[in-house]
């Protein structure tokens, strides 16, 4: 795979001898498929984006969170309108089957009438490794339910293969030899903005040999971060094992309870923030059950 996007770059073919024409007709017709899903969610970020300039209480929304301008436009949040079919104006074929597919449309099985997914919220777009948008994460800003709406699995996106900001991570998880690992988008959001940047997230899904797998590329050490609640503890315990059969090395970080990474990186500078994290890690590696073996 990185041999072939490499010569994708540079313009080289790499040469397939053992797969026949039909099977290279198949790959070549899913690959351009994959690519106009994309490329669809790309526009429609950017069209997010635009509307989040234009929506004063999503605004005021990211600002009750601690989050810059700065920051929203380093992430690419955005803003999707309430309307029903807001994207008709980005995508004039509103009934192409492939916003369908990418999950930003929804057709009524009863009616096949066509609507937006992500209506009156604001947006998280989710990046894979190689900074291509690959779905969206979609936070109410009042009471309604659910609180997140994530895209569905589609050709390009895959769950449990993905990790939240490992794109805008990738660089600093290499260069510190580190990855910590949290629950939720905006978590990484605000300790990227503190200055933490080797932050990931597993989206509020449970962690996978496939996300490990992601890291374990970058570095053998991660560190999970989790809420002070016991329901926090019990997430963060549930992925420790698959960590640790994947190889790697593992420390353990929890918070006061009533906080999280996201409120704690709110309210602590940077150096605090460190500090906490080199040693409340340390002192907790041995508070685990013997059985577990943590570095």
């Amino acid at each position: 795979e990185a041999v072939k996007d490499l010569a994708q770059q540079t313009g080289m073919v790499v040469p397939e001898e053992d797969i026949s024409p039909q099977d290279r007709a198949i790959a070549a017709a899913q690959k351009q498929k994959q690519a106009s899903l994309s490329d669809m969610l790309e526009k429609a970020a950017s069209a997010y984006q635009q509307h989040l300039k234009n929506a004063p209480t999503a605004v005021t929304y990211l600002k009750g969170r601690g989050l810059s301008g700065q920051i929203a436009k380093r992430f690419g949040l955005g803003y999707a309108p309430e309307g029903w079919r807001s994207l008709a104006s980005i995508f004039p074929e509103y009934d192409d089957p492939l916003l369908a597919e990418s999950g930003l449309v929804i057709v009524n099985e009863e009616d096949g009438k066509r609507y937006d997914r992500f209506r009156d919220r604001v947006m998280f777009p989710i990046r894979n490794i190689k900074g291509e948008c690959i779905g969206f994460g979609g936070r109410v800003m009042g009471d309604g339910t659910p609180k997140y709406l994530n895209s569905p699995e589609s050709d390009i996106y895959h769950k449990s293969k993905v990790l939240y900001g490992i794109y805008y991570a990738k660089q600093t998880i290499a260069k510190e030899d580190n990855c910590y690992l949290v629950e939720g988008y905006t978590d990484v959001i605000q300790l990227y903005q503190k200055g933490v940047k080797n932050v990931v997230s597993s989206s509020g899904t449970a962690l996978t040999p496939d996300q490990i797998r992601l890291i374990n590329r970058l570095t053998k050490n991660i560190t999970v971060l989790f809420d002070g609640d016991p329901a926090g503890i019990r997430a963060a315990l549930r992925g420790i094992d698959l960590i640790l059969e994947q190889g790697m090395n593992v420390k353990i970080c929890t918070f006061p309870e009533g906080e999280d990474p996201d409120s704690f990186a709110r309210s602590h500078t940077l150096e605090e923030i460190k500090e906490y994290l080199k040693n409340v890690s340390k002192r907790r590696k041995n508070s685990i059950p013997n059985k577990r073996r943590f570095i």
